[in-house]
């Protein structure tokens, strides 16, 4: 990557959590960005539409406010690279006024939702003809719907920071949760029949930390980080499964904090984890058994989740993946052997 990009980065940024919730891919790569010594700014569409919308609640008005003050944020900026996330209030329109307001500025769309969703596939649909660069947390041909022959198109994998991953549960031995699990339901959740079928197997000896999907309430924020802390071993499992590389970003949080994440083995993910790192399982029933397994033998359990963690962190550290998308968009050579590189398309 070139030197120090000036690099602006608009999504969500959850002020309005007031501290409870600091999970986002987007807080990740603002920090990678600092690490690499590079010029940002993060810009926080949801809260400042919402800040700036009359008397808290107008949201149309708050989203036609916010789209001129990020127009007026890349004039003052002056930005080498924008990256635009999840944001459903700017429009292209606006980062068309973006342009002219930077002369120069790449804008790259990022999404890290699954790309069998049809939200998902319409908000890069959206972009691809206005975002010279799309990066998703999926692989495969897929991508190929996106390309214009005038824009990049490619993976990205969840990122991984110091300052969010700091826990090392794969040194401790006293844990509150034999298993853990997170998550909100949603519609065609294949989530939610595994939980069933797992349920009926594991062995009760199993404490399962469960949160959310309609069974126990969810936990959030600093809540959320506790009950990894206090995790040995983790689900790391998808609304949908069977996508080369997808993977939620519950993958960083499980792996990066050393708990030992069992994952489904049609994701592809053996491309870049052993089963030396990692725990894969085909069936519920293989996964309870599994679970057994490792719930009574921890030197195994520490010796896979310390590995895991180790190369979670050397893969797809955030100042790797930013460095990547930076190159990519700018039409750079790779500074790096990415192993994920491969999956781009144009």
């Amino acid at each position: 990557m070139r030197k120090s990009p000036r690099i602006l980065f608009v999504g969500n940024f959850l002020l309005r959590h007031w501290g409870n919730g600091r999970t986002g891919i987007d807080m990740r790569l603002e920090a990678a960005a600092i690490r690499l010594n590079c010029p940002s700014l993060a810009f926080s569409e949801r809260d400042v539409a919402r800040f700036l919308a009359p008397l808290g609640f107008m949201r149309n008005i708050g989203a036609k406010m916010m789209n001129r003050r990020l127009v007026k944020t890349v004039r003052n900026f002056r930005p080498d690279v924008v990256f635009i996330s999840h944001c459903d209030y700017v429009t292209n329109e606006t980062l068309e006024e973006c342009r002219a307001a930077a002369p120069g500025a790449r804008l790259v769309h990022i999404n890290c939702d699954p790309v069998e969703t049809e939200h998902c596939c319409a908000q890069i649909a959206r972009r691809m003809h206005s975002c010279d660069a799309i990066f998703v947390t999926t692989a495969g041909e897929k991508l190929k719907t996106w390309t214009t022959g005038r824009n990049v198109v490619g993976f990205f994998p969840n990122p991984s920071d110091p300052a969010f991953e700091t826990e090392d549960n794969s040194a401790k031995t006293d844990f509150r949760y034999d298993l853990f699990f997170a998550g909100r339901p949603a519609l065609a959740d294949a989530r939610k029949e595994l939980l069933d079928r797992l349920l009926a197997k594991l062995d009760p000896s199993v404490r399962f930390g469960l949160f959310g999907m309609d069974r126990a309430p969810l936990v959030t924020g600093r809540a959320y980080e506790e009950a990894i802390a206090a995790s040995k071993m983790g689900l790391s499992a998808n609304r949908f499964e069977n996508w080369k590389w997808y993977a939620s970003d519950r993958i960083t949080h499980l792996m990066g904090n050393g708990v030992l994440a069992f994952q489904h083995s049609g994701n592809s993910m053996q491309d870049f984890f052993s089963e030396k790192e990692t725990v894969y399982f085909s069936s519920p029933e293989e996964l309870a058994g599994k679970i057994l397994w490792y719930n009574t033998h921890d030197a195994e359990r520490r010796a896979v989740a310390s590995a895991g963690r180790a190369k979670y962190h050397a893969l797809f550290d955030a100042r790797r993946v930013l460095s990547y998308m930076v190159e990519t968009v700018l039409g750079e050579p790779c500074s790096a052997p990415y192993e994920w590189a491969g999956e781009v398309y144009r």
